[in-house]
Order: structure tokens, then sequence, then C-alpha cells
């Protein structure tokens, strides 16, 4: 029988909650993930006899380590699950030269390009990367959590480090990604296919997420091919940062948002394209006006 949570244990979990969330966003990349593991790690803090729990603090932490592990090991087992997911949390603002400290706000809430980096990574490794390179856990707590050494967690760090370090990140933004997905755009106005392979890595990923579902295409030669969705007649298109990256936004005649797009830059190269043409999804993220 599970007895209800005495006042004092809800003021501590409460007190965790902001840490709790932090951790569980940069493991898991959403922000919606992240308050669903936080509050998840809550209904077992409420099942659980509080007396047990020496350390709260710790406690939780492995808990929502746990959740967040399972949940990466299943984005890994059903990929296609994921696709598009980051878009709910993408902050759309315009493209004109916010001040340094909105820059700054932008980049912290989101960490976009470090999150590309930790992608690449296995659900070991990115656990044990953020949990001890971002928040400190100790590598023994954070073997608790992974079924593994103290020693071994810290060999698993330490493999997700050298990854993360000689990983190329997307550039963020400035006059190289500007430029980049400008002569882009360009090229796929004026339909030339030749101009458009010169901007695009050979292994550039275009993701549409549509009402229908997802449609996924690889390669550039495929998404050149592909390159008029891009040149389509609008009401109204500008360009704006998505979490402080240079994309686009287009509007429909009554002012309805009709898609964002989103380019990571590698090295002066398009290396994903995102496009969110689902109304579903555009209603769910926070746009500016048309106007």
């Amino acid at each position: 029988m599970t007895a209800h949570p005495s006042g004092s244990i809800t003021e501590a979990f409460e007190a965790q909650r902001d840490r709790l969330r932090a951790v569980a966003y940069r493991v898991l990349g959403s922000h919606a993930d992240a308050e669903d593991v936080v509050q998840e790690a809550w209904m077992r803090l409420v099942r659980q006899d509080a007396a047990t729990i020496g350390n709260l603090a710790g406690w939780l932490t492995t808990v929502v380590g746990r959740i967040s592990l399972d949940l990466l090991r299943s984005r890994q087992a059903h990929p296609e699950t994921h696709y598009g997911q980051e878009f709910s949390d993408f902050v759309v603002t315009p493209d004109d030269s916010p001040a340094p400290d909105e820059q700054v706000a932008l980049a912290d809430s989101v960490g976009f390009a470090l999150l590309v980096v930790l992608d690449s990574l296995t659900p070991s490794e990115r656990l044990a990367f953020v949990l001890h390179d971002m928040f400190a856990v100790p590598f023994h707590e954070i073997g608790h959590i992974l079924g593994k050494s103290a020693d071994a967690s810290k060999m698993i760090a330490s493999r997700a480090r050298r990854k993360v370090q000689s990983t190329d990140r997307p550039v963020g933004p400035g006059r190289e990604h500007q430029e980049v997905v400008q002569a882009f755009r360009a090229a796929a106005v004026g339909g030339d296919f030749e101009a458009l392979l010169r901007v695009l890595d050979p292994d550039v990923r275009l993701t549409v997420d549509t009402a229908d579902g997802v449609v996924v295409r690889l390669g550039a030669t495929e998404v050149a091919a592909g390159a008029r969705m891009f040149s389509g007649d609008v009401a109204r298109s500008r360009p704006v940062l998505l979490n402080g990256v240079p994309g686009q936004m287009s509007w429909r005649p009554d002012g309805t948002p009709l898609s964002v797009i989103a380019f990571t830059v590698v090295e002066a190269r398009i290396t994903a394209i995102h496009i969110v043409i689902d109304p579903a999804k555009l209603a769910s993220i926070h746009v500016p006006d048309s106007a």
C-alpha cells in the first residue's frame, strides 16, 4: 500500500525538479520527453518508502538516468519514431540580429549543435558523457544506472568524450552558415543542379514532416532532384533563426504558417535539411508573425 507523500518529500522533489529536467533534456534532447521523464520519476518516488532513501538527489538522478536510458534505447531500436521530434522544442525568431543576451539565451536553451553531436553516440555513451561531464555525477553512480562497474563507466564516458571532441560540430549562426544556406536557396530557385551539388554534402539527409507521415531522402543527388520544393510560390517567406541556427519560415496568404526549414551546415556543406509542413507540428512550434 502506497502512502501519500508528505509535504517535506514534495518540497524536496520540487527543489530537485529543475536539475532533473536539465539532466533529462541533455540526455534526450527533447523538452517534452524530459518533462515526461521527470514526472515518471515523481510517480516512482510516490510509490517508494521515503525512509529507505538515504540520498534523495542521488536516488532521483539514478531514476531519471534509467528512464532516459530506456527511452534512448527504444529510439535506437525504432529510429523512425524520433524523426522530427526535436522540432517541437525549436524556438523560431526573426533573423534580424538579436541582441547578444538574446543570442546567449537561444544557444543555452537548446544547445542545438551539441545535441546533434550527442545523437551520434550510443545510449550508454550519451548517458555517461552527459551525467559525468555536464553534471559531475560520480562514475560509481553512473555504473548503477548502466549496470556496469565504475571503471567500465569511466571508459564509456571517455570513449564518448573522444567522439564528441573529434566530431565536426554544425556551424552556428554566422556568415559562413548564412552564405551556404543562401547559395542553396538561390540554386533551388534557379534550378541549378550543379550548384546544388556543390553546397550539399554527399550524404546529406532531407527529412520532411508531413500530415501523412515522415518522408526521408538520403544523398545529394536525391535531395537536389527534389529541390523544387524550396522554390514554390508562397505569400511570404523570410529567413529565421531556429534555436539560433539559420533557417527559413513561410506563410500562406491568410498568414498561417506553411513551413519551417532548418539547415545543418558542417565545413561549408549542408549535411541535413529538416522541413516541417505538418499543420499539427507547426501549431506546436512558437513562431514569429509573418509581418
